[in-house]
């Protein structure tokens, strides 16, 4: 008979999964990453919570995660392009999960 391995934080797939995309601003970025390629100004715009810093710092650890592409195009001003690759679209079902709960949860909150 097989037994199920004991989970703790370091073989836990929950704890792995908060590790790759549950930084402050990497479930944001994906998120408005999943409508569609978007400049670093346009992410930018749409979490201006985010400093310039740690919003660069998530784009890198994302792409370094495979979830995230980055094309740089050569032209002055640079233009660089960020995408979800076909392996950050497998989360989108988490990501709208995650937004629909926190649309009922502002709404419970408000009643």
């Amino acid at each position: 008979m097989k037994t199920s391995p004991i989970l703790n934080s370091k073989n836990c797939p929950v704890t792995h999964a908060v590790r790759v995309m549950g930084r402050r601003w990497k479930p944001l970025a994906l998120y408005y990453l999943k409508r569609g390629p978007l400049r670093f100004s346009e992410l930018r715009r749409r979490v201006p919570e985010a400093t310039q810093k740690m919003l660069t710092q998530t784009l890198r650890e994302l792409e370094k995660d495979g979830l995230v592409h980055r094309k740089a195009y050569p032209q002055v001003p640079p233009k660089v392009v960020y995408s979800l690759t076909r392996y950050g679209r497998t989360l989108e079902p988490i990501l709208l999960a995650l937004c629909a709960w926190g649309e009922k949860d502002f709404k419970r909150r408000r009643a």
